[in-house]
Order: structure tokens, then C-alpha cells, then sequence
């Protein structure tokens, strides 16, 4: 009190903790704060550019996927490779997306709840796809599962087919996913610790049930999250696809790639009407994430009070 008494013009900012009135926020300091002319030329600089590189190419693929009338745009949509190419992309999704829900998931768990050795070598391998261009993905299968692969004579033998089929575009489309819902959860795991999955071990649940009742309703949204990226790019790839596909009209193109040809062929309606299908992903893709985004606000803000280091003593 002395120290406060000899300095009059102390403000709140600079009262200690005890003396400071509880509840009351504490003052930014001025030199913290941009001025108004500066914010308003960022805000500025920030929606000019999503106007131009995504909001203008957005409305680009819908007007040019509608401009020759409804007619032709759901001719294209139906016409029998575009629909192939539709279920090749879905099927594919549907087999990806919950083996890298299991996979990171596992990796999530044994990453944030365990120590153990080599724990930063799976780590960097789980980001491998991130630094790894797809194309090389791609090229990787072909060398271990091509005519003239590691594999190839074996399979050959056994009239096994994966290059140029379902099971590659399958494998490559696992290997660029696999990290979006370990990476989404690793943090997640780790900021919430193990006390309540020990508690719960302590209290003679098995290790499924601690799994099922304590660990998955906490970390649900988070894995939400994840999943929802994981599809979106598995439905999107196409450079991994492309390498392992074939490009075979009707048996092995997925959206993107069916796309491609379109345009390569000057179908340019036919092109952008498949194309606004993965626009209208994108676009779904984009309100789940916010949604998620804002349950995931609201769970960080009903936890963290309740720690003990926020309640009063």
C-alpha cells in the first residue's frame, strides 16, 4: 500500500492483483492499438483480395456452369462418365475417410497420452504427406505396385490389379489424408490431458469404456472437424489420382479428373458444371467448419472456467 501511496496517478493496469477491484478488465495500452486509418486500409487490402482470388473464380464457375441454361448443365451433370466419375469420387471417400478416422484417432491417443521413444519420428511421418508433393505420392505407388515395380511381377502372377484401378487411387487418396484428423486431434488430446481417462481407470471402467464415456465426448467436435477436411480433400485430390488412375473415361476418373478432360476437350460448360459440384463442396465444407468452429468456441468457454486455477479460492 505504500508503494501505491506514494504514486497517485497509478492506474488499474498498474495495481497489483489483490488491489485491483475482481471482475474489472484490464486497460489495452494505447500503444497496442492501431490507428483508425491503418485498420480500415488492412480490412480493405484483406476483402480485396478474397474478392479477387476467391469470391470473382467462385462466381466464375457457377456463371459459366450455368451460362448455357439449366437444360445443359444437368445434361452434363447426368451424362453416364460424369455420374461414374461421381461414384468413383464418393466411393473412394467413403473408404478413406474412416480408416484415417481410425488411424488418427490411434496416432492421437498414443502421441497425447503416452511417452515413449521415437515419438517425434512418428511424428514427422505423420506430416510427411504435407511436404511431400502429391505428384511424388503418386509416382511412389507406381514404383512399388506398377508392371515394373517392387510388386509388380507377384501381382501380375496373382491377376491382383492395383495401379490404374480402384485400390490405387484408394491408396494414394489414404496417404495425402491420413494427417488432417491425427494433426486436428494431437493438440486437442494434449491440452486436455489424462486425469479424467485415469480417474476413470481408477474407478475399475475398462479402457474401452474410459474410450467410449470419458475420452470421444470430449474431443467429438475436434474429430468432427477433422473428418469434415479429411473428405473435403479426399474428394478434391487430383495430382496422387492423377499419377495412379489411368484416366480411363468411366472406370477410373474422379471429379477433378473427369474435369479435366472436359476442358481439355473445349467442353467448357460440361467442365465448369462438374467443377461447381466440388465448388458446392468447398462451400458446404466451409459452413460445417464454421459451425464446428463456433460448438468448439463454446466448449472452451464453458471448460475453462471450471478449472480450478479460474475458480475462486
Amino acid at each position: 500500500m505504500t508503494a501505491i501511496a506514494s504514486n497517485p496517478f497509478a492506474g488499474p493496469a498498474q495495481l497489483p492483483e489483490a488491489v485491483r477491484p475482481r471482475g474489472e478488465p484490464i486497460p489495452m495500452p494505447a500503444a497496442t492499438l492501431e490507428p483508425l486509418w491503418v485498420r480500415v486500409l488492412l480490412i480493405g487490402v484483406a476483402l480485396t483480395f478474397l474478392t479477387l482470388f476467391l469470391f470473382v473464380p467462385l462466381a466464375a464457375v457457377f456463371a459459366e456452369a450455368l451460362k448455357k441454361g439449366w437444360s445443359v448443365y444437368l445434361a452434363a451433370i447426368i451424362e453416364p462418365d460424369a455420374l461414374a466419375a461421381i461414384r468413383l469420387t464418393l466411393t473412394t471417400a467413403a473408404i478413406a475417410v474412416p480408416l484415417n478416422l481410425v488411424f488418427g484417432v490411434a496416432a492421437a491417443w498414443t502421441i497425447a497420452k503416452f511417452e515413449f521413444r521415437g515419438k517425434s519420428i512418428l511424428l514427422t511421418l505423420i506430416d510427411l504427406p504435407f511436404s511431400v508433393s502429391p505428384v511424388i505420392s503418386g509416382l511412389i505407388y507406381v514404383l512399388l505396385f506398377g508392371a515394373q515395380g517392387w510388386f509388380g511381377p507377384w501381382l501380375r502372377e496373382h491377376d491382383i490389379k492395383i495401379l490404374f484401378a480402384v485400390p490405387g487411387i484408394v491408396l494414394a487418396t489414404i496417404f495425402v489424408t491420413f494427417p488432417f484428423i491425427a494433426r486436428e486431434l494431437i493438440p486437442l488430446m494434449q491440452s486436455q490431458g489424462s486425469e479424467e481417462e485415469e480417474a476413470a481407470l481408477v474407478l475399475g471402467a475398462s479402457g474401452w469404456k474410459t474410450f467410449w464415456h470419458v475420452t470421444l465426448p470430449n474431443i467429438k467436435w475436434g474429430l468432427l472437424y477433422g473428418v469434415i477436411l479429411c473428405n473435403a480433400r479426399a474428394m478434391g485430390e487430383f495430382g496422387a489420382v492423377s499419377v495412379v488412375s489411368g484416366h480411363i473415361r468411366g472406370e477410373t476418373n474422379t471429379i477433378p479428373l473427369q474435369v479435366e478432360i472436359l476442358y481439355n476437350e473445349y467442353n467448357f460448360s460440361a467442365a465448369f458444371a462438374v467443377a461447381s459440384l466440388l465448388a458446392l463442396l468447398a462451400l458446404v465444407t466451409l459452413a460445417l467448419k464454421s459451425f464446428i468452429e463456433w460448438r468448439l468456441h463454446d466448449v472452451s468457454a464453458d471448460i475453462v472456467p471450471q478449472h480450478p486455477q479460474f475458480q475462486e479460492q
